[in-house]
Protein backbone atom coordinates (compact mmCIF):
# COMPACT_ATOMS: atom_id res chain seq x y z
CA UNK A 1 0.00 0.00 0.00
CA UNK A 2 1.03 3.26 -0.33
CA UNK A 3 0.78 5.57 3.09
CA UNK A 4 2.17 9.00 2.47
CA UNK A 5 4.43 11.09 0.70
CA UNK A 6 6.62 14.19 2.22
CA UNK A 7 8.06 17.49 0.73
CA UNK A 8 6.91 16.34 -2.99
CA UNK A 9 8.52 18.83 -5.49
CA UNK A 10 6.50 21.89 -6.61
CA UNK A 11 5.32 21.17 -10.35
CA UNK A 12 2.64 23.50 -11.02
CA UNK A 13 2.84 27.36 -11.69
CA UNK A 14 1.03 27.71 -8.37
CA UNK A 15 3.95 26.57 -6.34
CA UNK A 16 2.13 23.28 -5.32
CA UNK A 17 1.41 19.70 -7.43
CA UNK A 18 -1.71 17.66 -8.27
CA UNK A 19 0.41 14.02 -6.65
CA UNK A 20 -0.69 10.14 -7.60
CA UNK A 21 1.23 7.34 -6.94
CA UNK A 22 1.46 5.00 -9.87
CA UNK A 23 2.57 1.12 -8.88
CA UNK A 24 3.78 -1.58 -11.28
CA UNK A 25 5.02 -5.05 -10.89
CA UNK A 26 7.64 -5.27 -13.22
CA UNK A 27 9.55 -8.78 -14.53
CA UNK A 28 13.07 -9.36 -14.96
CA UNK A 29 13.40 -7.91 -18.08
CA UNK A 30 11.44 -5.03 -16.66
CA UNK A 31 8.00 -5.61 -18.61
CA UNK A 32 5.01 -5.21 -16.64
CA UNK A 33 3.33 -8.13 -15.13
CA UNK A 34 -0.43 -7.61 -15.17
CA UNK A 35 -2.53 -4.28 -14.59
CA UNK A 36 -0.90 -0.97 -13.53
CA UNK A 37 -2.18 0.69 -9.85
CA UNK A 38 -3.02 4.51 -9.03
CA UNK A 39 -3.54 6.07 -5.80
CA UNK A 40 -6.26 8.80 -5.61
CA UNK A 41 -5.27 12.44 -6.97
CA UNK A 42 -4.43 14.61 -3.74
CA UNK A 43 -5.02 18.06 -5.53
CA UNK A 44 -2.36 21.22 -3.94
CA UNK A 45 -0.53 18.97 -1.98
CA UNK A 46 3.13 18.28 -1.49
CA UNK A 47 2.68 16.20 1.41
CA UNK A 48 -0.20 13.92 0.32
CA UNK A 49 -1.75 11.29 2.85
CA UNK A 50 -2.95 8.31 0.78
CA UNK A 51 -3.47 4.99 3.41
CA UNK A 52 -4.54 2.96 -0.29
CA UNK A 53 -3.75 -0.87 -0.29
CA UNK A 54 -3.46 -2.45 -3.44
CA UNK A 55 -2.90 -6.03 -4.14
CA UNK A 56 -0.62 -7.85 -6.73
CA UNK A 57 -0.99 -11.77 -7.44
CA UNK A 58 2.54 -13.01 -7.57
CA UNK A 59 3.69 -16.54 -7.56
CA UNK A 60 5.68 -17.72 -4.25
CA UNK A 61 8.31 -18.66 -7.34
CA UNK A 62 8.84 -15.35 -9.10
CA UNK A 63 8.65 -13.14 -6.01
CA UNK A 64 12.74 -13.31 -6.10
CA UNK A 65 12.91 -12.02 -9.82
CA UNK A 66 9.94 -9.04 -9.92
CA UNK A 67 10.10 -5.61 -8.99
CA UNK A 68 7.55 -2.83 -7.75
CA UNK A 69 8.19 -0.17 -9.05
CA UNK A 70 6.52 2.81 -7.32
CA UNK A 71 6.16 6.55 -8.96
CA UNK A 72 5.07 9.34 -7.82
CA UNK A 73 3.29 11.96 -10.75
CA UNK A 74 1.59 15.45 -10.87
CA UNK A 75 -1.48 14.85 -12.47
CA UNK A 76 -2.35 17.60 -15.34
CA UNK A 77 -5.71 17.36 -16.96
CA UNK A 78 -4.31 18.65 -20.11
CA UNK A 79 -1.09 16.17 -21.80
CA UNK A 80 0.42 13.38 -19.49
CA UNK A 81 0.84 13.57 -15.87
CA UNK A 82 4.38 14.95 -14.96
CA UNK A 83 6.67 12.40 -13.06
CA UNK A 84 7.75 13.75 -9.48
CA UNK A 85 9.94 10.86 -8.63
CA UNK A 86 9.94 7.00 -8.30
CA UNK A 87 11.37 3.93 -6.48
CA UNK A 88 12.03 0.16 -7.18
CA UNK A 89 11.64 -2.35 -4.81
CA UNK A 90 12.64 -6.21 -4.94
CA UNK A 91 15.62 -8.72 -4.04
CA UNK A 92 17.64 -7.72 -6.82
CA UNK A 93 17.47 -4.01 -6.00
CA UNK A 94 20.57 -2.57 -3.04
CA UNK A 95 20.29 -1.44 0.30
CA UNK A 96 16.72 0.05 1.64
CA UNK A 97 14.66 -0.71 -1.64
CA UNK A 98 16.08 -4.56 -1.29
CA UNK A 99 15.52 -4.61 2.92
CA UNK A 100 12.25 -3.52 2.38
CA UNK A 101 11.18 -6.33 -0.19
CA UNK A 102 12.54 -8.86 1.45
CA UNK A 103 10.82 -7.91 5.26
CA UNK A 104 7.68 -8.02 3.04
CA UNK A 105 7.96 -11.42 1.81
CA UNK A 106 9.00 -12.46 5.37
CA UNK A 107 6.43 -11.04 7.06
CA UNK A 108 3.41 -11.87 4.62
CA UNK A 109 -0.26 -9.88 5.39
CA UNK A 110 1.45 -7.49 7.72
CA UNK A 111 1.99 -4.09 6.82
CA UNK A 112 5.65 -3.03 6.39
CA UNK A 113 6.19 0.41 6.54
CA UNK A 114 9.29 2.65 5.39
CA UNK A 115 10.23 6.15 3.96
CA UNK A 116 11.64 5.82 0.54
CA UNK A 117 14.00 9.15 -1.37
CA UNK A 118 12.46 8.88 -4.45
CA UNK A 119 14.89 9.24 -7.80
CA UNK A 120 15.09 11.34 -10.32
CA UNK A 121 12.24 10.51 -13.13
CA UNK A 122 14.22 9.04 -16.34
CA UNK A 123 12.46 10.38 -19.51
CA UNK A 124 9.50 8.07 -20.25
CA UNK A 125 8.14 7.71 -16.95
CA UNK A 126 5.36 10.14 -17.40
CA UNK A 127 1.85 8.53 -17.09
CA UNK A 128 1.54 7.94 -21.03
CA UNK A 129 0.29 4.32 -22.16
CA UNK A 130 2.96 1.74 -21.56
CA UNK A 131 2.54 -0.08 -24.96
CA UNK A 132 3.49 2.98 -26.86
CA UNK A 133 6.58 3.51 -24.74
CA UNK A 134 7.34 -0.02 -26.12
CA UNK A 135 7.14 0.63 -29.48
CA UNK A 136 9.31 3.86 -29.04
CA UNK A 137 11.55 1.99 -27.44
CA UNK A 138 12.75 3.15 -23.92
CA UNK A 139 13.83 1.30 -21.28
CA UNK A 140 14.17 2.53 -17.49
CA UNK A 141 17.10 2.35 -15.84
CA UNK A 142 17.97 3.65 -12.78
CA UNK A 143 20.18 6.40 -11.07
CA UNK A 144 21.10 6.41 -7.63
CA UNK A 145 20.45 9.22 -5.44
CA UNK A 146 21.81 10.00 -1.73
CA UNK A 147 20.71 13.29 -0.81
CA UNK A 148 18.43 12.83 1.86
CA UNK A 149 18.27 16.44 3.38
CA UNK A 150 16.08 17.99 0.41
CA UNK A 151 15.11 15.37 -1.75
CA UNK A 152 10.93 14.23 -1.64
CA UNK A 153 10.12 11.43 0.14
CA UNK A 154 7.26 8.54 -0.05
CA UNK A 155 6.60 6.40 2.91
CA UNK A 156 5.55 3.06 1.66
CA UNK A 157 3.64 0.34 3.72
CA UNK A 158 2.92 -3.13 1.70
CA UNK A 159 1.04 -5.96 2.99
Amino acid sequence: GILECKKLKKMDITGASDPYVKIKLLDSKGKRIGKKKKTTVKNANLNPYYNESFVFVVEENTLSKVNLEVTVLDYDMLGGSDPIGKVVLGKNRKKLEKKHWVEMIENPRRPIIHWHVLKDPEPGDDDEDDDKKKKEGKKDSQKESKKKNKSETIKDAKK
